[in-house]
Protein backbone atom coordinates (compact mmCIF):
# COMPACT_ATOMS: atom_id res chain seq x y z
CA UNK A 1 0.00 0.00 0.00
CA UNK A 2 2.58 2.28 0.62
CA UNK A 3 4.35 1.70 -2.85
CA UNK A 4 1.00 2.03 -4.78
CA UNK A 5 0.60 5.88 -2.43
CA UNK A 6 3.99 6.71 -3.50
CA UNK A 7 3.40 5.50 -7.17
CA UNK A 8 -0.01 7.94 -7.09
CA UNK A 9 1.61 10.76 -5.60
CA UNK A 10 4.76 10.40 -7.71
CA UNK A 11 2.07 10.66 -11.20
CA UNK A 12 0.62 13.11 -9.95
CA UNK A 13 3.28 15.66 -9.71
CA UNK A 14 3.59 16.98 -12.88
CA UNK A 15 4.42 20.49 -13.94
CA UNK A 16 2.38 23.26 -12.55
CA UNK A 17 0.88 21.00 -9.61
CA UNK A 18 1.70 22.69 -6.10
CA UNK A 19 0.46 20.40 -3.69
CA UNK A 20 -0.32 16.44 -4.12
CA UNK A 21 -1.23 13.91 -1.91
CA UNK A 22 -2.64 10.52 -2.19
CA UNK A 23 -4.29 7.93 -0.11
CA UNK A 24 -4.72 4.27 -0.23
CA UNK A 25 -7.09 2.60 1.26
CA UNK A 26 -8.09 -1.40 2.36
CA UNK A 27 -11.44 -2.07 3.76
CA UNK A 28 -13.23 -4.61 6.03
CA UNK A 29 -16.75 -4.96 6.99
CA UNK A 30 -19.18 -7.31 8.33
CA UNK A 31 -22.66 -6.50 8.84
CA UNK A 32 -25.53 -9.46 10.99
CA UNK A 33 -28.88 -8.96 12.16
CA UNK A 34 -32.11 -10.29 12.85
CA UNK A 35 -35.78 -9.71 12.78
CA UNK A 36 -38.61 -11.38 14.50
CA UNK A 37 -36.46 -14.82 14.91
CA UNK A 38 -34.97 -15.11 11.76
CA UNK A 39 -31.56 -13.54 10.45
CA UNK A 40 -31.77 -10.47 8.60
CA UNK A 41 -28.45 -9.32 7.27
CA UNK A 42 -25.22 -11.71 7.14
CA UNK A 43 -22.85 -9.81 4.90
CA UNK A 44 -19.09 -9.11 4.82
CA UNK A 45 -17.26 -6.73 2.14
CA UNK A 46 -13.27 -5.98 1.14
CA UNK A 47 -12.57 -2.97 -0.82
CA UNK A 48 -9.24 -1.43 -1.87
CA UNK A 49 -8.86 1.70 -3.81
CA UNK A 50 -6.27 4.99 -4.12
CA UNK A 51 -7.60 8.62 -3.77
CA UNK A 52 -5.41 11.36 -5.30
CA UNK A 53 -5.72 15.19 -4.60
CA UNK A 54 -4.00 17.40 -6.48
CA UNK A 55 -3.67 21.51 -6.06
CA UNK A 56 -2.72 22.86 -9.48
CA UNK A 57 -3.19 26.78 -11.13
CA UNK A 58 -4.61 27.54 -7.61
CA UNK A 59 -7.44 24.94 -7.71
CA UNK A 60 -8.00 21.46 -6.65
CA UNK A 61 -8.69 18.30 -8.19
CA UNK A 62 -9.45 14.59 -7.62
CA UNK A 63 -9.71 11.05 -9.09
CA UNK A 64 -9.68 8.23 -7.76
CA UNK A 65 -9.38 4.11 -8.66
CA UNK A 66 -9.77 0.36 -7.82
CA UNK A 67 -7.49 -0.25 -10.99
CA UNK A 68 -4.16 -0.61 -8.74
CA UNK A 69 -1.91 -1.68 -11.65
CA UNK A 70 0.63 1.16 -12.92
CA UNK A 71 -1.44 2.15 -16.01
CA UNK A 72 -4.50 2.58 -13.65
CA UNK A 73 -3.00 4.78 -11.00
CA UNK A 74 -1.13 6.71 -13.12
CA UNK A 75 -4.18 7.58 -15.15
CA UNK A 76 -6.31 8.65 -12.23
CA UNK A 77 -3.05 11.11 -10.98
CA UNK A 78 -3.74 11.89 -15.22
CA UNK A 79 -7.11 12.84 -14.13
CA UNK A 80 -7.07 14.63 -10.89
CA UNK A 81 -4.74 17.11 -12.68
CA UNK A 82 -6.74 17.56 -15.83
CA UNK A 83 -9.81 18.22 -13.35
CA UNK A 84 -7.69 21.36 -10.97
CA UNK A 85 -6.98 22.99 -14.65
CA UNK A 86 -10.20 22.42 -16.00
CA UNK A 87 -11.46 23.68 -12.68
CA UNK A 88 -9.15 27.20 -12.85
CA UNK A 89 -10.55 27.94 -15.81
CA UNK A 90 -14.11 29.32 -13.38
CA UNK A 91 -11.87 29.91 -10.59
CA UNK A 92 -12.50 33.21 -8.40
CA UNK A 93 -9.56 33.37 -6.41
CA UNK A 94 -6.21 30.60 -5.84
CA UNK A 95 -6.59 28.03 -2.48
CA UNK A 96 -4.27 28.73 -0.34
CA UNK A 97 -3.11 26.08 2.12
CA UNK A 98 -2.27 26.99 6.15
CA UNK A 99 1.22 25.72 6.73
CA UNK A 100 1.65 22.00 8.40
CA UNK A 101 4.70 19.62 8.92
CA UNK A 102 5.88 16.74 7.76
CA UNK A 103 4.89 13.25 9.40
CA UNK A 104 6.16 10.13 9.31
CA UNK A 105 4.06 7.55 11.59
CA UNK A 106 2.12 3.64 12.03
CA UNK A 107 -0.86 3.94 14.09
CA UNK A 108 -2.89 0.98 15.22
CA UNK A 109 -6.24 2.20 17.20
CA UNK A 110 -6.96 -0.17 20.34
CA UNK A 111 -8.50 -3.63 19.90
CA UNK A 112 -8.36 -5.87 22.56
CA UNK A 113 -10.56 -8.72 20.63
CA UNK A 114 -9.99 -8.83 16.75
CA UNK A 115 -13.59 -8.91 16.06
CA UNK A 116 -13.10 -10.53 12.36
CA UNK A 117 -11.44 -13.95 14.13
CA UNK A 118 -15.30 -14.14 15.95
CA UNK A 119 -17.22 -16.51 14.81
CA UNK A 120 -19.94 -15.45 12.50
CA UNK A 121 -22.15 -18.33 13.91
CA UNK A 122 -21.33 -16.77 17.48
CA UNK A 123 -21.90 -13.51 16.69
CA UNK A 124 -25.61 -13.99 15.10
CA UNK A 125 -26.15 -16.71 17.97
CA UNK A 126 -25.53 -13.94 20.25
CA UNK A 127 -28.30 -11.45 18.89
CA UNK A 128 -30.70 -14.36 17.75
CA UNK A 129 -30.79 -14.88 22.01
CA UNK A 130 -32.00 -11.21 22.45
CA UNK A 131 -34.04 -11.31 19.59
CA UNK A 132 -35.67 -14.17 21.41
CA UNK A 133 -35.86 -12.37 24.96
CA UNK A 134 -37.95 -9.60 23.33
CA UNK A 135 -40.36 -11.48 21.58
CA UNK A 136 -40.86 -13.45 25.04
CA UNK A 137 -42.96 -9.76 25.90
CA UNK A 138 -46.66 -10.79 23.92
CA UNK A 139 -46.68 -7.36 22.90
CA UNK A 140 -43.65 -7.13 21.41
CA UNK A 141 -44.67 -7.23 17.42
CA UNK A 142 -41.10 -6.37 16.08
CA UNK A 143 -38.30 -7.15 17.80
CA UNK A 144 -34.66 -6.05 15.82
CA UNK A 145 -31.54 -7.01 16.49
CA UNK A 146 -27.42 -5.55 14.89
CA UNK A 147 -24.14 -6.06 14.92
CA UNK A 148 -21.37 -4.50 12.73
CA UNK A 149 -17.77 -4.32 12.04
CA UNK A 150 -15.52 -1.89 10.50
CA UNK A 151 -11.77 -2.06 9.89
CA UNK A 152 -9.88 1.22 7.79
CA UNK A 153 -6.45 0.71 6.80
CA UNK A 154 -5.15 4.10 5.24
CA UNK A 155 -1.47 5.24 3.81
CA UNK A 156 -1.79 8.43 3.28
CA UNK A 157 1.62 10.18 0.80
CA UNK A 158 1.52 14.04 0.38
CA UNK A 159 4.32 16.54 -1.33
CA UNK A 160 5.14 17.74 1.78
CA UNK A 161 7.10 14.12 2.31
CA UNK A 162 4.38 12.85 4.93
CA UNK A 163 3.80 9.16 5.01
CA UNK A 164 1.47 8.14 7.72
CA UNK A 165 0.06 4.74 8.27
CA UNK A 166 -3.10 4.28 10.35
CA UNK A 167 -5.81 1.30 10.90
CA UNK A 168 -8.57 1.44 12.90
CA UNK A 169 -11.04 -0.84 14.13
CA UNK A 170 -15.09 0.04 14.54
CA UNK A 171 -17.76 -2.22 16.54
CA UNK A 172 -21.04 -1.32 17.01
CA UNK A 173 -24.42 -3.42 18.20
CA UNK A 174 -27.89 -2.75 19.22
CA UNK A 175 -31.58 -3.92 19.37
CA UNK A 176 -34.93 -2.66 19.62
CA UNK A 177 -38.23 -3.38 20.65
CA UNK A 178 -41.64 -2.17 18.69
CA UNK A 179 -45.05 -2.66 20.23
CA UNK A 180 -48.21 -2.09 17.74
CA UNK A 181 -51.44 -1.94 19.12
CA UNK A 182 -54.38 -0.74 17.43
CA UNK A 183 -53.36 2.92 15.69
CA UNK A 184 -50.45 3.25 17.97
CA UNK A 185 -46.49 2.17 17.75
CA UNK A 186 -44.10 2.75 20.51
CA UNK A 187 -40.53 1.12 20.68
CA UNK A 188 -37.87 1.27 22.87
CA UNK A 189 -34.19 0.84 22.17
CA UNK A 190 -31.06 -0.45 23.63
CA UNK A 191 -28.22 1.14 23.88
CA UNK A 192 -29.66 3.59 21.61
CA UNK A 193 -31.77 4.02 18.64
CA UNK A 194 -30.14 3.79 15.16
CA UNK A 195 -27.98 1.04 15.43
CA UNK A 196 -26.85 1.12 19.10
CA UNK A 197 -23.90 2.09 20.28
CA UNK A 198 -20.37 2.39 18.38
CA UNK A 199 -16.87 3.16 19.06
CA UNK A 200 -13.48 2.40 17.97
CA UNK A 201 -13.15 -0.48 19.78
CA UNK A 202 -12.52 -4.40 19.48
CA UNK A 203 -15.39 -7.53 19.77
CA UNK A 204 -14.88 -6.28 23.57
CA UNK A 205 -17.50 -3.36 23.27
CA UNK A 206 -19.91 -6.11 22.51
CA UNK A 207 -19.26 -7.82 25.79
CA UNK A 208 -19.12 -4.20 27.37
CA UNK A 209 -22.78 -3.89 26.32
CA UNK A 210 -24.22 -7.04 28.41
CA UNK A 211 -26.88 -6.95 25.71
CA UNK A 212 -28.70 -9.63 26.67
CA UNK A 213 -29.30 -8.31 30.71
CA UNK A 214 -31.34 -5.54 29.26
CA UNK A 215 -33.62 -6.96 26.70
CA UNK A 216 -36.19 -7.75 29.47
CA UNK A 217 -36.59 -4.31 30.64
CA UNK A 218 -36.42 -2.68 26.90
CA UNK A 219 -39.50 -4.86 25.77
CA UNK A 220 -41.44 -4.42 29.04
CA UNK A 221 -41.09 -0.38 28.33
CA UNK A 222 -42.20 -0.72 24.75
CA UNK A 223 -45.61 -2.34 25.87
CA UNK A 224 -45.94 -0.16 29.01
CA UNK A 225 -45.90 3.55 26.98
CA UNK A 226 -49.19 2.24 25.21
CA UNK A 227 -50.67 2.62 28.70
CA UNK A 228 -48.26 5.67 30.02
CA UNK A 229 -50.02 9.25 29.83
CA UNK A 230 -49.37 11.78 26.74
CA UNK A 231 -46.52 14.05 27.21
CA UNK A 232 -47.82 17.36 28.39
CA UNK A 233 -48.11 20.63 26.30
CA UNK A 234 -46.27 23.80 27.40
CA UNK A 235 -43.28 24.95 29.09
CA UNK A 236 -41.41 23.03 31.72
CA UNK A 237 -37.85 22.28 32.44
CA UNK A 238 -36.25 19.49 30.47
CA UNK A 239 -34.24 16.86 31.51
CA UNK A 240 -32.66 14.66 28.97
CA UNK A 241 -30.42 11.65 29.09
CA UNK A 242 -26.68 11.77 27.36
CA UNK A 243 -27.18 9.68 24.37
CA UNK A 244 -30.22 12.36 23.16
CA UNK A 245 -27.89 15.01 24.63
CA UNK A 246 -25.38 13.39 22.04
CA UNK A 247 -27.67 13.98 19.02
CA UNK A 248 -28.38 16.92 20.30
CA UNK A 249 -24.92 18.35 20.04
CA UNK A 250 -24.25 16.59 16.83
CA UNK A 251 -27.36 18.75 15.09
CA UNK A 252 -27.26 22.20 17.34
CA UNK A 253 -23.55 22.61 17.94
CA UNK A 254 -21.41 19.84 15.38
CA UNK A 255 -23.15 20.59 12.24
CA UNK A 256 -23.24 24.48 12.61
CA UNK A 257 -19.32 24.62 13.37
CA UNK A 258 -18.36 22.90 10.03
CA UNK A 259 -16.44 26.20 8.49
CA UNK A 260 -17.23 25.18 5.11
CA UNK A 261 -20.55 25.39 5.67
CA UNK A 262 -20.24 28.86 7.14
CA UNK A 263 -18.11 29.87 3.97
CA UNK A 264 -20.92 28.45 1.54
CA UNK A 265 -18.63 25.60 0.07
CA UNK A 266 -20.99 22.93 1.40
CA UNK A 267 -24.61 24.45 1.13
CA UNK A 268 -27.25 22.27 -1.14
CA UNK A 269 -26.83 18.70 1.01
CA UNK A 270 -28.49 19.76 4.38
CA UNK A 271 -28.09 23.54 4.63
CA UNK A 272 -24.76 26.10 5.40
CA UNK A 273 -25.37 27.32 9.18
CA UNK A 274 -25.97 30.25 11.14
CA UNK A 275 -22.78 30.88 12.53
CA UNK A 276 -21.19 33.55 10.95
CA UNK A 277 -17.97 34.80 11.19
CA UNK A 278 -18.76 37.82 12.96
CA UNK A 279 -19.99 35.40 15.96
CA UNK A 280 -16.85 33.97 16.17
CA UNK A 281 -15.46 34.94 19.67
CA UNK A 282 -18.65 37.36 20.52
CA UNK A 283 -21.68 35.02 20.60
CA UNK A 284 -22.87 33.63 23.76
CA UNK A 285 -23.85 30.70 22.46
CA UNK A 286 -24.92 28.83 25.69
CA UNK A 287 -24.94 29.37 29.59
CA UNK A 288 -21.89 29.58 31.53
CA UNK A 289 -22.42 25.92 32.10
CA UNK A 290 -21.74 24.87 28.41
CA UNK A 291 -18.09 23.82 27.24
CA UNK A 292 -17.78 22.25 24.16
CA UNK A 293 -14.63 20.29 21.89
CA UNK A 294 -13.80 18.93 19.14
CA UNK A 295 -11.59 16.47 20.23
CA UNK A 296 -10.22 13.34 17.82
CA UNK A 297 -7.37 12.43 20.20
CA UNK A 298 -7.73 8.96 21.74
CA UNK A 299 -7.09 10.70 25.09
CA UNK A 300 -10.45 11.83 24.66
CA UNK A 301 -12.03 8.45 24.41
CA UNK A 302 -12.64 5.55 21.70
CA UNK A 303 -14.78 7.64 19.57
CA UNK A 304 -15.98 7.41 16.11
CA UNK A 305 -14.26 10.88 15.35
CA UNK A 306 -10.76 9.84 16.97
CA UNK A 307 -7.64 9.13 14.95
CA UNK A 308 -3.85 10.13 14.94
CA UNK A 309 -4.23 12.29 11.61
CA UNK A 310 -6.55 13.22 9.55
CA UNK A 311 -7.17 12.69 5.64
CA UNK A 312 -4.92 15.72 5.03
CA UNK A 313 -2.09 14.56 7.12
CA UNK A 314 -2.99 17.04 10.15
CA UNK A 315 -2.37 15.28 13.68
CA UNK A 316 -5.18 15.00 16.17
CA UNK A 317 -6.24 17.68 18.30
CA UNK A 318 -8.66 19.37 20.60
CA UNK A 319 -10.28 21.89 19.36
CA UNK A 320 -12.30 24.47 22.13
CA UNK A 321 -15.55 25.30 20.44
CA UNK A 322 -17.92 26.43 23.11
CA UNK A 323 -15.78 28.01 26.42
CA UNK A 324 -17.88 29.13 29.12
CA UNK A 325 -20.99 29.52 26.84
CA UNK A 326 -18.83 31.72 24.17
CA UNK A 327 -18.79 30.55 20.86
CA UNK A 328 -14.61 30.28 20.37
CA UNK A 329 -13.99 27.65 17.37
CA UNK A 330 -15.16 25.99 13.98
CA UNK A 331 -14.17 22.72 13.05
CA UNK A 332 -11.40 23.61 9.85
CA UNK A 333 -9.22 22.17 7.05
CA UNK A 334 -6.03 23.88 5.64
CA UNK A 335 -7.73 25.74 2.83
CA UNK A 336 -10.49 27.02 5.49
CA UNK A 337 -7.90 28.01 8.05
CA UNK A 338 -5.91 30.05 5.87
CA UNK A 339 -9.32 31.58 4.43
CA UNK A 340 -10.51 33.17 8.05
CA UNK A 341 -6.54 34.00 8.92
CA UNK A 342 -5.91 31.16 11.56
CA UNK A 343 -2.42 29.78 11.55
CA UNK A 344 -3.05 26.18 11.56
CA UNK A 345 -5.87 23.52 10.84
CA UNK A 346 -7.06 21.85 13.83
CA UNK A 347 -7.68 18.59 11.61
CA UNK A 348 -11.12 17.72 10.87
CA UNK A 349 -10.93 16.46 7.43
CA UNK A 350 -12.22 12.75 6.61
CA UNK A 351 -12.99 10.60 3.80
CA UNK A 352 -15.55 7.74 3.23
CA UNK A 353 -12.89 5.69 1.65
CA UNK A 354 -10.83 5.77 -1.03
CA UNK A 355 -13.56 6.86 -3.60
CA UNK A 356 -14.32 9.92 -2.15
CA UNK A 357 -12.45 13.73 -1.60
CA UNK A 358 -11.99 14.65 2.43
CA UNK A 359 -14.49 16.77 3.68
CA UNK A 360 -14.58 18.72 7.15
CA UNK A 361 -16.07 16.20 8.93
CA UNK A 362 -17.14 16.39 13.21
CA UNK A 363 -14.76 14.27 14.77
CA UNK A 364 -15.72 13.79 18.69
CA UNK A 365 -17.86 16.85 19.30
CA UNK A 366 -18.60 16.80 23.24
CA UNK A 367 -20.20 18.33 25.52
CA UNK A 368 -17.32 18.26 28.75
CA UNK A 369 -18.92 17.42 31.95
CA UNK A 370 -19.91 19.63 34.58
CA UNK A 371 -19.66 19.04 38.20
CA UNK A 372 -23.51 18.43 39.11
CA UNK A 373 -24.18 14.94 40.69
CA UNK A 374 -27.03 13.01 38.78
CA UNK A 375 -29.51 13.94 41.89
CA UNK A 376 -28.34 17.41 41.74
CA UNK A 377 -29.54 17.42 38.24
CA UNK A 378 -32.99 15.86 38.70
CA UNK A 379 -33.25 17.13 42.33
CA UNK A 380 -32.53 21.14 41.29
CA UNK A 381 -36.18 21.52 40.07
CA UNK A 382 -39.55 20.83 42.01
CA UNK A 383 -41.25 19.62 38.75
CA UNK A 384 -39.47 18.79 35.14
CA UNK A 385 -40.19 15.95 32.05
CA UNK A 386 -37.36 13.53 31.48
CA UNK A 387 -36.19 12.42 28.04
CA UNK A 388 -34.38 9.44 26.98
CA UNK A 389 -33.46 7.77 23.64
CA UNK A 390 -33.67 9.67 20.37
CA UNK A 391 -36.75 8.76 17.93
CA UNK A 392 -37.10 11.43 15.46
CA UNK A 393 -35.59 15.04 14.94
CA UNK A 394 -36.22 17.73 12.23
CA UNK A 395 -33.72 20.94 12.27
CA UNK A 396 -33.96 23.61 9.58
CA UNK A 397 -30.65 23.94 7.14
CA UNK A 398 -28.99 26.90 9.02
CA UNK A 399 -29.34 24.27 12.38
CA UNK A 400 -30.94 27.15 14.27
CA UNK A 401 -35.01 26.25 14.51
CA UNK A 402 -35.34 22.44 15.64
CA UNK A 403 -37.61 19.95 17.05
CA UNK A 404 -37.17 16.07 18.52
CA UNK A 405 -38.92 13.27 19.41
CA UNK A 406 -37.56 10.52 21.93
CA UNK A 407 -38.94 6.81 22.75
CA UNK A 408 -39.99 7.91 26.38
CA UNK A 409 -40.51 10.52 28.91
CA UNK A 410 -40.96 10.81 32.94
CA UNK A 411 -42.51 13.23 34.98
CA UNK A 412 -39.73 14.35 38.02
CA UNK A 413 -41.26 15.62 40.90
CA UNK A 414 -38.99 16.28 43.98
CA UNK A 415 -36.12 14.38 41.39
CA UNK A 416 -37.93 10.78 41.53
CA UNK A 417 -39.73 9.71 38.08
CA UNK A 418 -43.32 9.70 39.19
CA UNK A 419 -45.17 8.46 35.58
CA UNK A 420 -44.36 7.45 32.84
CA UNK A 421 -45.26 9.21 29.61
CA UNK A 422 -45.44 8.59 25.79
CA UNK A 423 -44.65 10.60 23.16
CA UNK A 424 -41.95 13.33 24.33
CA UNK A 425 -41.09 15.63 21.86
CA UNK A 426 -39.13 19.16 22.32
CA UNK A 427 -38.51 22.06 20.35
CA UNK A 428 -36.55 25.23 20.62
CA UNK A 429 -34.05 27.75 19.02
CA UNK A 430 -29.95 26.28 19.15
CA UNK A 431 -28.65 29.57 20.98
CA UNK A 432 -31.98 29.94 23.69
CA UNK A 433 -31.83 26.06 24.24
CA UNK A 434 -28.48 26.27 25.40
CA UNK A 435 -28.67 29.02 27.02
CA UNK A 436 -31.33 27.63 28.98
CA UNK A 437 -28.45 24.86 30.41
CA UNK A 438 -29.39 24.69 34.20
CA UNK A 439 -27.62 21.83 35.33
CA UNK A 440 -24.76 18.74 33.48
CA UNK A 441 -24.15 15.99 35.31
CA UNK A 442 -20.31 15.07 36.07
CA UNK A 443 -17.94 12.55 34.26
CA UNK A 444 -18.91 9.45 36.61
CA UNK A 445 -22.34 9.96 34.22
CA UNK A 446 -20.22 10.91 30.64
CA UNK A 447 -20.73 8.81 27.67
CA UNK A 448 -19.03 8.56 24.63
CA UNK A 449 -21.28 8.23 22.14
CA UNK A 450 -20.97 7.06 18.40
CA UNK A 451 -23.05 8.13 15.60
CA UNK A 452 -22.33 5.80 12.54
CA UNK A 453 -24.61 7.07 10.10
CA UNK A 454 -23.89 11.14 9.62
CA UNK A 455 -24.13 12.24 5.95
CA UNK A 456 -22.75 15.06 4.33
CA UNK A 457 -21.83 16.08 0.85
CA UNK A 458 -23.19 15.00 -3.52
CA UNK A 459 -21.44 12.07 -3.68
CA UNK A 460 -23.17 11.58 -0.21
CA UNK A 461 -20.54 10.57 2.38
CA UNK A 462 -21.87 8.47 5.39
CA UNK A 463 -19.43 8.68 8.16
CA UNK A 464 -19.33 7.97 11.91
CA UNK A 465 -18.70 11.05 14.59
CA UNK A 466 -18.30 10.66 18.25
CA UNK A 467 -20.26 12.77 20.81
CA UNK A 468 -19.48 12.94 24.46
CA UNK A 469 -22.13 13.78 27.03
CA UNK A 470 -24.03 13.61 29.87
CA UNK A 471 -27.81 14.10 31.67
CA UNK A 472 -28.16 17.63 31.48
CA UNK A 473 -30.93 19.98 32.61
CA UNK A 474 -32.58 22.68 30.71
CA UNK A 475 -35.29 25.93 31.80
CA UNK A 476 -38.53 26.81 30.47
CA UNK A 477 -38.27 24.32 27.05
CA UNK A 478 -41.15 24.35 24.83
CA UNK A 479 -42.57 20.42 24.99
CA UNK A 480 -44.80 18.57 23.73
CA UNK A 481 -46.03 20.88 20.67
CA UNK A 482 -45.82 18.18 17.76
CA UNK A 483 -48.23 16.15 19.12
CA UNK A 484 -50.64 19.26 20.45
CA UNK A 485 -54.35 18.96 19.36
Amino acid sequence: MKQLALQALDAALQPGVGYADARAVESWERDLSTKNGKPGQVSSAESAGLGIRVLADGCWGFAATDDLSKGGVESAARLAVAIARASALAKKRDVVLAPEDKYEATWVSPCRIDPFTVPVEEQLSLLMSIDGELRRTSAITLAQTSMTFHRDRQVFVSSLGSVIDQTRTFSGAGFEAVSFRESEIQKRSYPNSFGGQHQLKGYELIQELALLDHAPRVAEEAAALHSADQCPEGRFDLILDSSQIGLQVHESIGHPIELDRVLGSEANYAGMSFLTLDKLNHLRYGSELVNAVCDARLAHGPGLGTFAFDDEGVPAQSADIIRDGRFVGYMTSRETAATIGQPRSNGTMRATGWSRVPLIRMTNVSLLPGEQTLDEVFGGVENAIYMETNRSWSIDDKRYNFQFGCEIGWEIRGGKRVRMLKNPTYSGITTEFWNSCAAVANRDHWTLWGVPNCGKGQPEQVIGTGHGASPSRFHNVKIGAAYAG
